[in-house]
């Protein structure tokens, strides 16, 4: 029988650690660009980065923030977000990209970053439903639900229907890598509509997609 690996709330990291973690700064290999929107042009912001296990590579994705649910930020194809398969080594920071000129005043959200860093802890559980399992673990821990970042591998639970990306290089199906959800920690909540999200691989081809339902 099949298990879930749950991603759970944890603590907090330094901003290029080399982890799985939710905020920060991305890796990348050096000269690697902070991804623009295709929409609006602005500079995406940073959501996820998932270290892969087997040194099978470091995911990376990137959302639009700049004027939420304007440029379709939850397709895979329109250009409101980026998801990036990396190598696991030769690593660097990508360079933070200056301050759109729109965002005014220190109380507004910055369009590149999440407010925090957060890393997660990976709970093996036998239970091969997703909801099933973040049930049943919340019901063992003693904790919310809501501290349930999402899945490691597995199949994806679609809150709509099925939606997996073909790889625009080899035009196969990609492979799912994880499920996310916004978490209990405004600091660090991308914005999926209240939904959840889904970020697939094609690794023989170097490619990532990410996408999100509600």
């Amino acid at each position: 029988m099949s298990a879930t690996t749950l991603m759970i709330h944890s603590g907090s990291a330094a901003p290029d650690a080399l982890v799985t973690r939710i905020g920060g700064l991305p890796l990348a290999p050096a000269g690697t660009r902070w991804p623009t929107c295709t929409a609006c042009a602005g500079p995406l912001r940073f959501i996820v980065q998932m270290v892969l296990d087997g040194e099978r590579g470091v995911l990376s994705v990137f959302m639009c923030a700049n004027d939420p649910g304007m440029c379709e930020e939850w397709s895979a194809q329109a250009g409101g977000n980026r998801a990036y398969l990396f190598p696991a080594t030769g690593l660097v920071p990508v360079p933070l990209p200056a301050l759109p000129s729109t965002v005014d005043g220190d109380d507004e959200e910055d369009p590149r970053q999440l407010g925090a860093v957060r890393t997660v802890e990976i709970v093996a559980t036998a239970d091969p439903d997703y909801w099933s399992a973040s049930q049943a673990w919340s019901a063992q821990s003693g904790r919310s639900t809501q501290e349930v970042l999402g899945q490691l591998g597995g199949a994806p639970d679609w809150l709509q229907h099925d939606e997996t990306p073909d790889c625009p290089g080899c035009g196969s199906p990609m492979g799912f890598v994880t499920q996310l959800e916004e978490g209990p920690d405004h600091l660090t909540a991308p914005n999926f509509g209240s939904g959840s999200a889904y970020a697939h691989a094609c690794e023989p081809c170097g490619r990532a997609a990410f996408l999100w339902q509600c």
